[in-house]
This record gives C-alpha cells, structure tokens and sequence, in this order.
C-alpha cells in the first residue's frame, strides 16, 4: 500500500520521426498545469488527459498541442468532473477502441484508504463522465491493473482476488472472465500484452515468488509463464515495477527487488536482467518504450523512499540517465509516462512541473505503421466532419508503449491520424476509432481504424499519417475540402 501524501514542435513532420536523431533532453511545458498532474491518458484525438491527483480530486485536464502539434507549447483546459462521491487515487485506466476512456477502482476515494469499486466513463465528444457500476458481486477493484485485449475487449481485475472481468462498452456491464489456473491474487501484479494476445504476470502473493502467469486468451485461462531467475517482487510490500514489451518480442522486467528480468515471448524463456544498483528498485514506477527501442525506467531506494534515478535499457545494458528536475525528491511511483504523437514521453510527478522527455536516435523505419488503403486513400479529397476509414500494418505499433507496477495504464496501441496541411505546417489530430485490433505486433496482418476528419481542419493539399507509440508512417496525399 502507497503512502498516502499530498504534493504540494510537433516533430512528426521535422525530426521526431525515423531518419533523423534527437538529442536526449528534458523540457518543461510553457504553460505549467494549474494543477497537481499524475495519471494521464493519450486520448484518440491527440489531446491527453491528466488526473488532478491533488486532495484525491474529482477534477480532470486536456493538454492540447498547438497547431504545431508541440506539446511543449500546449494549453490546458479543465475537462468535465467525475461522478458525485468519486474522487480516486491510484486506479486502473484504459482507452478503449471506440475512443472512450475508464477508470476503474482507487486505493483512495475522497481520501479514505477504501480500495472502492467504484468506476466511470469519459465522452471525449460530449467531456461528460458516467458512472460505471462495477462486475456482480464485487465489493473492491482497488489498485487493480486491467489490458485491452488484441480482440479490442477490455479486462479489469479485482485487486484482492482472482476475480477478472470482461467489460461491455455498448451498455456499461461486466462478465465473469477466467479465473480457471490463476496461482494467486492478482495484487500489486502488472499484466503485459504479448505479441501472440496473451498477457503475461509474474506472481507478486505466494510464497514462490519466482513464478510467472500467463493469460491464454483462446481458452480464457491462466497457466504457468515458467520460474523467474531472479526475484522480482518485495515480499514485504507485494510490490513489483513495470514491464515492457520491446520491438525485439523481449519484456523487460523491473524489479521492486532491485533485479531485473527478461522474458522471450517467442520462445518462452526467461533470463536474468542487470540489477539497477545504488539501492535502487521500482516499487510502482513507470517506464516506458523509446521510439529507438530503448525502456526508461524511474526507480527510487528501498519501498516508497525519495530521490529517483531514471535509466535506460537497450537490449544489453542498463545505463543511468539525467533526471527531470524534481527527480531528487520523487519517489518511483510517483511517476507516469504517456507515449506522445511526437515520439516524446510525457512525465507527471504529482506536480505542476509537468516535463515531455524527447529520447535520443531515432526509430527504426520497420517498426513504422503502413498506410496500404482504405476510403480516405482511394477518394484522395476528404471533408471536413466526416469519418472515412484507413487500411494497412502496425497500425497498433510494437507495443503498448508505457507501463507501471498495477494501478496504472497509459498504454497507446491504438493508431493516431494526423493531418498536416501542406501550405501553413498545421496539424489537425483526427478522432480515431474502431480499430478492427488492439493487438501488438501485427506485422503483415491487415488492419484498419475509422477516424473523423475535425470541422476546423484547414483545406487544401495536405498529408495524412498514421502513428503508433510516437512511430509515424510515410504520408498519403489526400485533398481537405
């Protein structure tokens, strides 16, 4: 259980992308948020939505880019508040297919250490939450941790048990999932989409802590995901860190034990991963993917103690990065990291300093989405406030992107439209939804997304991209009119 405290460019066209290095920096935002900023979600419009973690708040924001489309030189606005007597802290949060953005459950509510099963939805078109009662028979969802699923389904787990359940978008109602080969409760555990559509955990509540789960999505069950090297879970706390899946198919592993894991989603194995060092562990914390294939991690001394380190993992090697300025007196969870249309990561800290991390090199062109068709490529000319549809490969990148310990995901696999108009440089972020999957590395699987064309787009010559986890595509030509 947490401490409960109370803290006080758009580059897709120039050189964000693949084909041209960054250098690796830490900006903060021109407007600071009027608010104390933590969890955040990148919503299918490119705007995010960021939690007001101040006094357990009901309140939420939208940093919007410019017409840039730098986030640097966003603004805020305050978006809708949630339903009456839901004020969370520490909860699941996803984006699902439509557009829509849950959040479930709170280890906190209006202060109290309740871990309530209390839920809600968000409208991005009417920036109005409404309630969601939670699965039959649940008395918590707590801190849970929760996954779309390839299929586009959305699963939530209670925190306290082995129940799971499947949630119904069309009428806000929830069935039983599996629970059928689940070791033990699913507290403090993270789950992670792996590229065949199942999801991988490693056990955090029995006393072989060396143990991993999988989630066979076929058969709706759990089985045994084979004995990790190391420890990775604090046996006192229960907590773990975040995992990561990496466009090499490996899932980096941290440790609130201070090791690390690697986990080969092809072959099944697992294999022992560096130890962070210095004391350092992520008892809760986020990382994140880079666009150049890297993790970055947020770790902090010992269960909950102050004064962060970040580092980065490619493949090999842990090397320790410069922090962003409240790094001294953060703890690990304290952190959220959200994947940016721009190949940026966006980091709140429980703060007003939110900070956009710009990682260094660049992706590689084979992880890009593939724009291969659709309604909006073969009419050329589309119109403002209609929805076409696009065809093509990887619309859902290589991964989720960002990761946590439980209560908290960011995850951005789920294509974004951009629109850049070629004679002022705009950028006009279209709505998309109802992708046909949210699965992660679809390689040469055809996949498809409708998007809405927004109402000010400016008309004229433009070009139209897709982007996955901050990875954009090469443009297809299209006429706004």
């Amino acid at each position: 259980m947490k401490a409960l405290r109370w803290l006080g460019i758009f580059l897709l066209i120039s050189a964000a992308l693949p084909g041209i290095a960054l250098a690796q920096t830490w900006s903060h935002l021109n407007h600071t948020a009027p608010f104390n900023a933590g969890s955040a979600v990148l919503l299918t419009d490119g705007r995010v939505l960021v939690h007001s973690e101040q006094d357990s708040s009901q309140n939420w924001y939208t940093l919007t880019p410019d017409n840039k489309g730098s986030y640097i030189n966003g603004t805020w606005t305050q978006a809708g508040s949630m339903p009456s007597g839901y004020a969370p802290l520490y909860f699941g949060s996803v984006v699902l297919p439509d557009g829509r953005a849950v959040v479930e459950g709170g280890e906190y509510n209006n202060l109290s250490p309740v871990w309530t099963n209390l839920g809600a939805i968000y409208d991005p078109k009417t920036n109005a939450w409404t309630k969601v009662n939670p699965p039959s028979g649940w008395a918590n969802i707590g801190d849970a941790q929760s996954v779309i699923l390839a299929d586009g389904t959305y699963m939530q787990a209670d925190c306290c048990s082995i129940l799971s359940a499947f949630f119904n978008p069309s009428n806000l109602t929830w069935s039983a999932a599996g629970i059928s080969g689940k070791v033990d409760s699913f507290d403090e555990e993270g789950w992670t989409l792996l590229p065949n559509g199942n999801v991988l955990t490693v056990d955090c509540n029995q006393s072989d802590l060396n143990h991993s789960e999988l989630y066979i999505t076929q058969n709706n069950n759990w089985v045994s995901g084979g004995e990790v090297p190391v420890i990775l879970a604090d046996a006192g706390s229960h907590e773990i860190g975040p995992a990561v899946l990496r466009p090499d198919g490996t899932v980096f592993y941290s440790g609130a034990s201070g090791h690390t894991a690697v986990y080969n989603s092809s072959t099944g194995a697992w294999t022992a991963g560096p130890d962070f060092g210095s004391g350092n562990d992520v008892a809760d914390g986020p990382a994140a993917l880079e666009i150049n294939g890297k993790v970055i991690i947020m770790t902090s001394p010992g269960v909950f103690n102050t004064n962060s380190s970040f580092y980065e993992w490619d493949g090999t090697s842990l090397t320790k990065i410069p922090g962003p300025p409240n790094a001294p007196s953060d703890s690990s969870y304290y952190g959220h990291f959200v994947e940016l249309p721009t190949g940026q990561l966006l980091f709140t800290d429980f703060s007003s300093d939110v900070e956009i991390f710009t990682p260094a090199g660049h992706a590689n062109s084979a992880w890009a989405p593939v724009i291969t068709g659709g309604s909006a490529v073969k009419l050329v000319n589309i119109s403002r406030g209609q929805t076409y549809t696009l065809q093509g490969k990887q619309f859902n990148g290589l991964s989720q992107g960002a990761a946590y310990g439980d209560d908290y995901q960011s995850a951005t696999n789920y294509p974004i439209v951009a629109i850049r108009n070629k004679a002022t440089g705009h950028i006009f972020f279209a709505k998309s939804h109802d992708h046909s999957s949210m699965g992660v590395a679809t390689g040469n699987t055809t996949v498809s997304t409708k998007f809405d064309v927004p109402s000010n787009t400016e008309t004229g010559a433009s070009q139209l991209f897709v982007i996955a986890n901050g990875i954009r595509s090469n443009p297809a030509s299209v006429t706004v009119q």
